[in-house]
């Protein structure tokens, strides 16, 4: 095995280690058949065919057993049985019982072996493109003399094989969003299944009816889900009816490296000074740009709200198909999210937050004492820049949402859109769309009294309070699988645009599938994250509502703006009221 015991601390990590991982193990699978078939007196490496078998295994979700392990090996029974002794002893094979009588195993590739097996595949394809050429060569060259090789051996692992299945029966249920990430977990579910060893029920809801199933689910005698996805805005609703449990409660928190989480998206699943859930998605919602219009057009991107409607009247274009920007302004709680963030981009919360250095404290929502402002000085000047980016937006703007703001905008008919990163596969993976390789990512822009700001949304993944107890600690271990690093790494290299974790974020690996990782972290760190334009309050979702309905009258030139204001403020002051009756 010293192919694989020997290996060079430094050596770089292609963007895709998987595809580069699979492709090594296509040609090292070659040349072995090239080499027995050729030379009579070649001896098959016992080791390498094996270690092949279990990596491939590994990636495709298939399971190995010690017969099928043996017969890969091309050598004698008792040899390859030695030869497979020599792996498990020396750390590259965990076993785990594959039933209760733990008479029967299935075999599984270590993280030791997963390592030097991704280390090995970048030493491979190096030495091809040196001897036999390759067109990254020279910039291979330069990244491995210039430190990148040393970043990219920071590169975060794939999943490991727990060595012990998950104790629960009849298998792990979820209850998830049915958006791009959560249906990036439904198409490796096989690969998950693998890692913990039990079959995992996935239902997959839109919105609405996520939140829907979620309140009906607690009042039932015992949860019929093991994990629920929940929504930000919903934590603390869902903290204070006993929808979720403190995770306090189960598990002891430190396991999840919580400083590797975006600030903003841990404090986020936070009620009453206690965690409800891990954050599984923090995507925040940022401006989308078309960096070739602007180019074209002689524009900089935009950081204020009077460059951005200034942006947008220049690249307007109607009557080519063209239209300066797209946002969420449907009736009722789509409408209701864009009112509640431009008022942040003015500088004001929803609730009358006390301000801090990095915005708004939301710690002492759980008291309780907070109310309502949005009839206030910075909500005029909200409510007038919405009416003012009316002008330059598509004709069906009323009744656009969260999907319809972003298609047209991948489709080319639109110069910029308001959209959460999970929207960025649209036309991020669509070689076919105008925006492909062309979309710029920004803040907020920010409006008079506000500063530049990434409101945060997403969703964190949490434990049922009315849960059995029996199988709570199964569904903390899965939690902990699934919104580790290591899955989190590979909904990005399947198409998913967000990420909860720095680790993930700084991963060259993910950097390379898109500039939003690095664009969102350096938000992050500039502290423009943040969750405070949407308080986690009980009555966030029907304040949203509010806001929708009176601001769309107000669109449609129902009623003026300050009566939309007028009237969302009493309607969500007798709400907070009769609350807390």
């Amino acid at each position: 095995m010293n192919a694989f015991a020997r290996h060079d601390q430094t050596g770089p990590v292609s963007p895709e280690a998987k595809s580069e991982a699979l492709g090594a193990l296509s040609l090292l699978e070659e040349l072995s058949d090239e080499l027995e078939d050729t030379l009579d007196v070649y001896v098959p490496n016992a080791h390498l065919r094996m270690a092949m078998h279990l990596i491939k295994g590994h990636f495709e979700a298939k399971t190995i057993t010690p017969t099928s392990l043996i017969g890969a090996s091309r050598v004698p029974y008792a040899t390859a049985t030695r030869r497979m002794k020599e792996m498990v002893e020396a750390g590259l094979i965990e076993q785990r019982p594959r039933t209760k009588s733990g008479k029967s195993f299935s075999m599984h590739p270590s993280d030791k072996l997963l390592d030097q097996w991704i280390r090995l595949s970048s030493r491979v394809r190096r030495m091809a493109e040196a001897r036999f050429g390759g067109r990254h060569r020279g910039q291979e060259s330069k990244d491995y003399y210039f430190g990148g090789s040393y970043s990219a051996a920071q590169s975060i692992l794939p999943m490991r094989v727990r060595s012990e299945p998950l104790k629960v029966s009849g298998g792990l249920r979820v209850l998830v969003h049915g958006d791009p990430t959560f249906m990036v977990m439904e198409n490796l579910k096989r690969q998950f299944e693998q890692v913990i060893g039990v079959q995992i029920s996935q239902r997959a809801f839109s919105i609405d009816r996520l939140r829907e199933e979620a309140l009906r689910n607690a009042d039932r005698a015992a949860s019929r889900y093991d994990i629920i996805a929940v929504d930000l805005p919903w934590i603390g609703e869902f903290a204070t009816k006993d929808v979720l449990m403190p995770l306090d409660q189960v598990m002891d928190v430190a396991r999840l490296d919580t400083a590797d989480f975006h600030t903003a998206g841990w404090k986020a699943a936070h009620w009453g000074g206690r965690a409800y859930g891990v954050p599984a998605q923090t995507t925040p919602e940022l401006l989308f740009y078309r960096r070739d219009l602007f180019a074209a057009a002689g524009l900089e991107p935009p950081a204020t709200t009077d460059a951005l409607l200034h942006a947008a009247r220049a690249l307007h274009d109607p009557r080519h198909g063209r239209y300066g920007i797209a946002w969420n302004a449907a009736r009722g709680t789509a409408l209701g999210h864009t009112a509640l963030m431009t008022m942040a981009d003015f500088g004001q919360p929803v609730l009358d937050l006390p301000a801090n250095a990095g915005g708004f404290d939301t710690d002492g929502l759980a008291d309780r004492t907070y109310r309502a402002t949005i009839d206030t000085p910075a909500g005029l000047l909200a409510a007038e820049y919405l009416l003012e980016l009316l002008q330059y937006s598509p004709p069906d703007i009323l009744s656009m949402s969260w999907y319809e703001r972003v298609r047209p905008y991948a489709a080319g008919n639109i110069a910029m859109a308001y959209g959460y990163t999970l929207l960025a596969p649209y036309f991020e993976l669509d070689e076919s769309s105008p925006a492909y390789g062309q979309t710029g990512y920004l803040p907020h822009p920010a409006g008079a009294g506000g500063n530049p700001i990434a409101p945060v949304g997403g969703y964190v993944m949490g434990i049922p309070a009315n849960l059995a107890p029996d199988r709570i600690p199964a569904a903390v271990e899965a939690l902990m699988v699934f919104t580790s690093p290591e899955a989190q790494k590979l909904f990005v290299q399947h198409g998913s645009r967000t990420n909860p974790r720095y680790s993930v974020g700084s991963d060259p690996e993910v950097r390379r599938t898109s500039q939003i990782f690095e664009a969102v972290d350096a938000m992050s760190w500039r502290d423009e994250l943040q969750f405070w334009p949407r308080p986690p309050v009980p009555e966030i979702g029907q304040i949203i509502r509010i806001c929708g309905e009176e601001f769309h009258d107000m669109l449609r030139g129902v009623i003026p703006p300050r009566e939309a204001l007028r009237q969302a403020q009493a309607r969500a002051d007798a709400l907070i009221a009769t609350q807390r009756t």
